[in-house]
């Protein structure tokens, strides 16, 4: 509990600007949690580098990352929005909580299984001990819940068996954290192979609609995205995913259900599909994108809100740190 709200943790990496996934799946929930919850929202730029990148555009990517935090609807003064790197407890406490987590847990994480497998050439052990630095950053909040989708429930379970470990061993000192279990979003899958998530380092271009895309690219990769030869617009994730895919974005958007989106376009062909949700996806996504133009425009007010945030986020960090260290039996710092 942080000033009398349970404590609420996320974040998001900065290999590229936001997609319609992170979007629908994760940043359009967050924006109504602050009212319970005390939120501390990362941008997680040191997850960001266990794949190769260009320095210049992780750091552009971390500042649009951030920006579209914001301009997504979450107010950084009532949530803490910050880089993870601009807080040093995170790579300390990481290194000690490596200490507690053994060998065989992180051989069976499915992540490093699937991330292996597109990264043969950069197999490095930041990719290896990657839920260990995401266990530090849940854990240095002291965090009662993390909002978290299928794929991320192996690292949460992970999280808190090194956090009841270490807890046996020096006593009360990390919170149990929990999957937050409140509004799920949703699972949008690829344009052009609706059996996978959309992913923004997908390859093909038309499969992912980012979130900074322009009106007319939104609608063209709609136009291509993949449906199937049955000419029917059904709700049938199994047997129609390309179409039902479509049917879920668009009836987020429009707030009802895929089924009543479903009836809404009974009759009607593919294109008229296509095109209807590509329209009211750049429809829906344009006051962002203006809000995002504003930020953008605006660096002496991000800077602001970095540097005030990034001195929250430590402090809060620090105190778990300092006590870990403690229990532990590191030296004090001679002040």
């Amino acid at each position: 509990m942080l000033d009398g709200k349970p404590v609420l943790f996320s974040g998001m990496q900065a290999t590229s600007t936001l997609q319609l996934g992170n979007y629908l799946g994760a940043l359009k929930n967050w924006v109504s949690l602050s009212e319970k919850y005390e939120c501390f929202y990362s941008v997680v730029d040191l997850h960001s580098i266990t794949i190769r990148h260009e320095p210049a555009v992780l750091r552009n990517c971390s500042r649009d990352v951030l920006m579209l935090y914001i301009a997504a609807g979450l107010d950084p003064v009532r949530n803490c929005i910050f880089y993870q790197s601009h807080v040093p407890a995170h790579s300390e406490l990481a290194w000690i909580l490596n200490c507690f987590t053994y060998l065989g847990e992180l051989n069976r994480m499915t992540q490093f299984k699937d991330k292996s497998a597109k990264h043969e050439t950069n197999l490095n052990t930041g990719l290896f001990t990657y839920p260990v630095l995401q266990a530090a950053d849940i854990l240095l909040y002291q965090a009662d819940y993390v909002p978290v989708g299928k794929d991320q429930k192996q690292h949460i379970e992970l999280c808190r068996d090194i956090a009841q470990r270490f807890n046996a061993i020096y006593g009360d000192v990390f919170t149990i954290p929990e999957a937050h279990l409140g509004k799920s979003g949703a699972k949008v899958l690829s344009l052009q192979d609706p059996k996978k998530k959309m992913s923004k380092s997908d390859e093909n271009i038309n499969s992912c609609v980012f979130l900074l895309d322009d009106r007319d690219t939104i609608i063209r990769k709609f136009k291509k995205a993949v449906t199937d030869s049955l000419a029917e617009v059904k709700y049938d994730p199994e047997n129609q995913p390309g179409v039902s895919n479509l049917l879920d974005i668009y009836a987020i958007f429009k707030e009802t259900s895929a089924k009543e989106a479903a009836a809404e376009f009974n009759g009607k062909g593919y294109g008229e599909l296509k095109a209807a949700v590509g329209e009211t996806v750049a429809d829906c996504l344009k006051p962002l994108q203006e809000r995002y133009d504003e930020l953008k425009a605006d660096k002496a007010y991000i800077d602001s809100i970095i540097k005030a945030n990034a001195e929250k986020a430590s402090s809060v960090a620090g105190k778990t740190l300092q006590k870990v260290q403690k229990k532990m039996g590191l030296p004090f710092k001679v002040r």
